[in-house]
C-alpha cells in the first residue's frame, strides 16, 4: 500500500504534535485535524474540526485527501470532564474516524488505546494481573470511565473490522504514560525507585500500570509503523518501553506486587512486564529509549 498523506487528529496535544514532527522527518505530508486554533507549527495543513461530529470528520479527511489517519484527539483521563464526555470522546470519535476512513477509501487507521483498557491506574481496584508477561490477549476488566471507554473503543474496532465491506487496517495502540526526557529525569532517574519504596510512587508509574512507561520518540515511531503496516482487520498492540520504571529486577517486582500471577516465562533483568513480541512481529517496532540511558545531573 502507498501512504503519502497522513492526517493526525489532536495534533495540538503533547503526543499528537510529536507524531506530526516525526512523520515530517520521514517525508510524509501531514494534516492536523483538531478543535480550536492551531498551536503547533509543524503540520503542512490544519483543519479545525469537531471530532464528535461525523460530518465534520468526513469533510476534514476528504479535504486533506488523506491516505491514512492517526487518531489522537481524545480526552486523556477521567478527571476533568463528566463521565459521559470521556466515553463519548474516546468511543464515538473513533467510530466517526473509522466510518469516514472506510467511506473515503483510506488505507489505515491508528486508534489511541491505553494500558487502562485492561483496568489500571484510574480505578479503585488494583489491576487484575492474571499472568506475566501480559500479551494483548490478557483479559480486560476496567471499571472506571476512562478504562471502560478505551475497552469499548477496542471492541468497536473489532466489530467494525469484521464487516466484509471493510478494507482498512486498524491498529489500537495501548500507550502507558508517554514521557518527555524531563519527566523521565524527574520521576525515574532522580528519585529512589528501589523495591522498598515502590508502594508510594506516582500512580502512573507504579503497580497498577505494571511499572510501564514510554519515551516520546518511541510513541511517535510506533504510530508511524502502525499506519504503514500491512495486516488485515483490527489488531491491538502494547506500546511500552522495553524496561520498567523500577530499579529492582523484574522478577522481584512480580514476586512482590503480583504474587498470584502465572509466570509464563522468565523475565530477565529489568525487562518490561508487558509483552512486545506482537509489535515486533507485525509492525517491526521495538522501543529504543530508556530512562536508564540518561545521565544523572544531580
Amino acid at each position: 500500500m502507498t501512504v503519502d498523506t497522513i492526517a493526525v487528529t489532536g495534533g495540538n496535544g503533547k503526543i499528537g504534535e510529536a507524531i506530526i514532527a516525526h512523520l515530517n522527518e520521514y517525508g510524509y505530508e501531514t494534516a492536523n485535524i483538531a478543535r480550536g486554533k492551531q498551536r503547533e507549527d509543524v503540520s503542512d495543513r490544519y483543519i479545525t474540526t469537531d471530532l464528535l461530529d461525523a460530518g465534520e470528520v468526513y469533510g476534514a479527511l476528504a479535504k486533506v485527501d488523506a491516505d491514512a489517519v492517526i487518531h489522537m484527539g481524545t480526552i486523556p483521563d477521567p478527571y476533568s470532564n463528566p463521565d459521559y464526555r470521556v466515553y463519548e470522546s474516546n468511543v464515538l470519535s473513533a467510530k466517526h474516524i473509522m466510518e469516514a476512513a472506510e467511506s473515503l477509501g483510506l488505507e489505515s487507521v491508528v486508534l489511541p488505546s491505553s494500558i487502562n483498557a485492561i483496568g489500571s491506574e484510574h480505578q479503585e481496584r488494583p489491576a487484575d494481573v492474571r499472568y506475566v508477561p501480559l500479551d494483548e490477549n490478557h483479559p480486560r476488566t476496567p471499571d472506571d470511565p476512562y478504562g471502560i471507554a478505551k475497552h469499548a473503543m477496542e471492541v468497536t474496532a473489532d466489530g467494525f473490522a469484521r464487516r466484509p465491506s471493510t478494507d482498512i487496517s486498524i491498529a489500537s495502540i495501548r500507550y502507558p504514560w508517554v514521557t518527555t526526557e524531563a519527566e523521565m529525569r524527574e520521576y525515574f532517574l532522580e528519585p529512589d525507585r528501589s523495591l522498598d519504596v515502590l508502594d508510594d510512587v506516582h500512580p502512573a508509574t507504579g503497580r497498577d500500570v505494571l511499572f510501564s512507561y514510554l519515551a516520546m520518540p518511541d510513541a511517535a515511531s510506533i504510530a508511524r509503523r502502525a499506519v504503514a503496516a500491512d495486516f488485515d482487520g483490527h489488531e491491538v498492540f502494547w506500546a511500552v518501553a522495553g524496561d520498567t520504571t523500577a530499579d529492582a529486577p523484574t522478577e522481584e517486582l512480580v514476586a512482590e506486587f503480583y504474587p498470584d500471577a502465572e509466570a509464563r516465562r522468565a523475565l530477565e533483568g529489568h525487562e518490561a512486564i508487558l509483552g512486545l513480541s506482537k509489535a515486533a512481529t507485525l509492525l517491526g517496532w521495538e522501543p529504543e529509549h530508556s530512562w536508564r540511558d540518561l545521565e544523572n545531573d544531580g
